[in-house]
């Protein structure tokens, strides 16, 4: 791979790679803790093998030029230091150009040539966005020496998906991606990044990776409603009882105060509180290696997404009731902001070949077209892979 990108980096850039060096950061996956991540509650992540890859240099003409291999029709999208605004035109260099914005110093002489390519489906939910902000953040910390720390990196690359982007999410995928470890889940307490490593012991099973195939612009969803009507919530909630978040709240204070909500109001907050709850009795399942408990929990948080917060959709229904009937699955729900993207199962191994069949044969008959499936492992965080001059193997 890092051979093949390095070789693509000199078609790109008409030079030699002597100079480059090369940058990852992975995709990540939420086993549960949907949504609860902006409302300062728990979620429970994993980074994946696939991810983002960057081969980058400094240049001596003070440009920026940024080409990806997933996107080779745009050519190369090249700007100056000072032509770093939001450019709708540009696509997804907005993700590394709002880094850059971020962390590039004023007075850098050189500028930089970059090639990217991701290995994360488009659209899928797995933060292909997070993934290029992290790798580019990564990149440039790298090349101008900026010794910030890696959670540092974290926030700004959350702060410029809110500020620059326009999508208002959560710091989950962010840390996820930056902070991940392999062969490990992420426990993360959203409101105060307290965080700590589970071991993910699966023994005779797999996680599950299923894609909808069903695109869906997180941007333009019903991401940002959601979270407003989190918001006005929360704001009532305080007259009554001492949160500083969601998070903070207990079902059985969801159950004294949701009369002072609206009906819809009632719905997102129950969602949110519960689904926390969940989390964190998920977190324990996994240390106490109950994968059957966890995967009812699993269970649970899809039917809260479903029926509470409404952002599953006929596709992940229907993925994911597919999964519920096989009988080598431990667990299955929505994963990501919903509306389409993928589903996270937990599946037996000797199952997984008789779950990708069955399963993808029954959501083709019901939705039209086939799903993907991927079988996951679980990899590190955010990182550079060579340094400037040094050999592949």
């Amino acid at each position: 791979m890092i051979e093949y990108l390095k070789n693509e980096y000199i078609k790109a850039f008409q030079g030699g790679y002597g100079r480059s060096s090369v940058f990852f950061a992975p995709g990540r996956v939420n086993l549960i803790g949907e949504h609860t991540d902006y409302n300062g509650g728990y979620v429970l992540p994993c980074s994946l093998h696939m991810g983002t890859y960057a081969v980058a240099r400094l240049n001596d003409d003070g440009m920026i030029r940024l080409y990806s291999k997933n996107f080779h029709e745009d050519g190369i999208v090249s700007v100056t230091k000072d032509e770093l605004a939001y450019d709708e035109r540009h696509g997804w260099a907005n993700y590394p150009k709002g880094i850059i914005r971020a962390l590039m110093p004023r007075d850098a002489q050189n500028g930089i040539d970059v090639l990217y390519y991701g290995n994360i489906p488009n659209g899928a939910g797995l933060s292909s966005s997070a993934s290029i902000e992290l790798v580019t953040a990564v990149m440039l910390n790298y090349l101008f020496e900026l010794n910030i720390e890696m959670l540092e990196l974290v926030k700004i690359s959350q702060q410029v998906e809110n500020e620059y982007i326009g999508v208002n999410c959560g710091i989950m995928d962010q840390f996820a991606v930056g902070m991940g470890k392999a062969g490990h889940a992420l426990l993360l307490d959203c409101q105060t990044l307290q965080y700590e490593y589970l071991p993910l012991s699966l023994e005779d099973c797999s996680i599950v990776i299923a894609n909808t195939n069903k695109k869906r612009g997180l941007a333009d969803s019903a991401y940002n409603e959601r979270r407003a009507t989190c918001e006005q919530a929360l704001t009532k909630l305080q007259q009554y009882v001492r949160i500083n978040s969601l998070g903070d709240m207990t079902m059985e204070q969801f159950n004294q105060y949701a009369h002072v909500l609206s009906p819809i109001e009632q719905k997102r907050v129950r969602h949110v509180v519960s689904e926390n709850e969940r989390t964190k009795q998920a977190a324990f399942a996994l240390q106490q290696g109950d994968l059957y408990t966890f995967g009812q929990l699993m269970r649970q948080s899809h039917e809260s997404l479903r029926d509470d917060y409404e952002v599953t959709g006929k596709e992940l229904d229907t993925l994911v009731e597919a999964a519920w009937k096989h009988e080598g699955t431990i667990g299955a729900r929505m994963t990501g902001a919903g509306f389409g993207g993928c589903t996270v199962n937990i599946v037996k191994d000797d199952h997984i070949p008789s779950f990708i069949e069955q399963v993808g044969q029954m959501y083709e008959m019901e939705i039209g077209y086939a799903p993907s499936f991927y079988v996951a492992k679980i990899g590190d965080g955010a990182k550079q892979l060579t340094k400037e001059g040094e050999s592949i193997r």
